[in-house]
């Protein structure tokens, strides 16, 4: 009796062992491609509000009329997202997103976030000390924004026995620096249904 319970647990020892180990296996894939595995808010969601935001804005008629108004390409800074939703959401991560599709367009220039323009600032006021006149970055020569683009982000759930729909809501102002006049006010909603 006594091998038969020392066999037992040994092979109770080995199996618990055995599913302990399984091997995790990671594969390299596109970072383009769409992988939903929490149905959570992610990547690819950010990518494609930011891509149909910017491009809606930039072909609105006001917009146009704007940078036609102004003789100019217009200059924008991308200010605050505000996350309203109930997920952890990376909010510089998601503006970066809107920073690069404004940047790769060419049809508008970009001007630092405070945090970057503080950054430059103390590494000119470095220069002024340490680097030659003539290569020492100037003072009073940046660029100001013409338009601010900041917003919100809301989430709307609908939940049911193991069935739940989550509707995302960026919504987005474009505004004159100068006046506060609204030149684009824009929504982009993303729904997801999960079933569990």
């Amino acid at each position: 009796m006594k091998q038969i319970l020392k066999s037992s647990l040994f092979v109770l020892v080995v199996a618990a062992v055995a599913l302990g180990c399984s091997k995790r296996t990671v594969t390299r894939v596109n970072p383009d491609q769409q992988i939903d595995l929490s149905g959570r808010w992610n990547d690819t969601d950010s990518r494609k509000v930011a891509n149909k935001m910017v491009q809606q804005f930039l072909n609105s008629p006001r917009y146009q009329n704007f940078a036609r108004e102004n003789g100019e390409t217009p200059t924008i800074i991308v200010g605050y997202i505000k996350n309203k939703t109930s997920e952890h959401i990376d909010a510089d991560n998601y503006i970066k997103k809107f920073e690069m599709e404004i940047f790769n367009s060419g049809l508008a220039d970009l001007v630092e976030s405070p945090e970057f323009r503080e950054k430059l600032r103390e590494e000119r006021a470095d220069q002024q000390e340490f680097a030659s006149k003539e290569t020492a970055a100037r003072w009073g020569m940046e660029y100001g924004a013409d338009l601010m683009l900041f917003g919100t982000m809301t989430s709307e759930t609908d939940t049911y026995e193991k069935k739940k729909v989550v509707n995302y809501i960026t919504t987005l102002y474009l505004t004159d620096m100068e006046t506060n006049k609204r030149v684009w006010y824009g929504q982009e909603e993303i729904k997801k249904y999960i079933v569990n």
